[in-house]
């Protein structure tokens, strides 16, 4: 039941993944926030630490370049970009407020990734629905990383960069 001046939430939809059949790493988040959507660009708030952290990874300034490079330069690396959740109720950006969430069969995804060595996913959500959806798997890696997100400030920016290190032996060649 909705609160007075409260709006219902919008059905929201996810990207289609950024991978190819060299990708060693995806890295899986929930579903895109507001001014991602907007954009039509993964991590596209500000105040989201997603392409700095990932360029501290990678030794190279991601933020710095256009959307279209960063695509590139992930790929690159090997890295893949996707999400958990294909499309859900949301009012705002916020992971808790996710209702109705259509989840995707990222069981039979990873099995067309043929390099696929590391799942790594960004922040809680995503490890909830993604674990449950992948499963154990033989030669598979399941990394669980801090939420790059502004919203989660209970973990400080440096300590953030030094969990997300972890990815660092599955990018390249």
């Amino acid at each position: 039941m909705l609160r007075p001046g409260q709006m219902p939430a919008r059905r929201k939809a996810a990207f289609p993944p950024s991978v190819d059949e060299g990708t060693r790493l995806l890295i899986l988040g929930s579903l895109p926030g507001d001014v991602s959507i907007k954009q039509g660009e993964y991590y596209a708030h500000r105040g989201n630490a997603f392409w700095a952290l990932m360029g501290d990874v990678l030794g190279e300034d991601l933020r710095g370049q256009p959307y279209a490079m960063r695509l590139k330069r992930l790929k690159a690396w090997r890295v893949g970009l996707w999400d958990v959740i294909e499309s859900a109720d949301r009012e705002g950006s916020l992971d808790s407020a996710i209702r109705g969430a259509e989840l995707r069969d990222l069981g039979a995804f990873v099995e067309r990734l043929p390099a696929l060595e590391a799942v790594a996913f960004n922040g809680r959500t995503a490890a909830l629905h993604g674990r449950r959806q992948i499963g154990e798997r033989a030669g598979l890696a399941l990394i669980d990383l801090p939420s790059s997100s502004g919203a989660f400030a209970s973990m400080s920016r440096d300590a953030k960069r030094a969990a997300w290190m972890i990815v660092a032996p599955y990018i390249g060649e």
